[in-house]
């Protein structure tokens, strides 16, 4: 059995156990081999091997983390012309929370502004779910 923790893989050997004469019990009732059977080996991977330490590594953001441009209508909302989908999420949700903008009686449901209006196509409510979908469009 092979037991792989990223930097060391160890491998776990039992030794089976003494051969028994026919009138020991059936192999169901045999007892578990004892620790003492059990050796332990640990072997070094290619993780180890890399070149560089990860810790000074600094990758470039990709997918929704990635900054990409969005239409002036965004802009209004965010205040910025390049921004994550992650951030401009984020700061479409401050903006409704600044400006309490979801419905007190359904607080799944928001009320658009004229700002709004303008990023979720004119609709007048956008169900908390749909925010995400909505602002698709207006990344460039």
């Amino acid at each position: 059995m092979a037991v792989s923790s990223g930097i060391f893989s160890a491998f776990l050997c039992i030794e089976p156990p003494p051969f028994r004469s026919s009138l020991s019990p059936p192999s169901s009732l045999r007892l578990a081999p004892s620790p003492a059977n059990v050796r332990m080996a640990r072997t070094v991977t290619s993780a180890t091997a890399s070149s560089e330490p990860t810790a000074t590594k600094k990758r470039e953001p990709r997918g929704i983390m990635k900054p990409r441009p969005v239409t002036p209508e965004m802009q209004e909302v965010v205040g910025v012309s390049e921004i994550p989908r992650t951030q401009a999420l984020k700061r479409i949700w401050a903006y409704i929370k600044e400006n309490n903008l979801q419905d007190p009686a359904n607080m799944r449901d928001i009320i658009c502004d004229e700002k709004l209006k303008k990023i979720f196509d004119g609709r007048d409510r956008v169900g908390f779910l749909e925010v995400a979908k909505l602002i698709g469009p207006h990344f460039l």
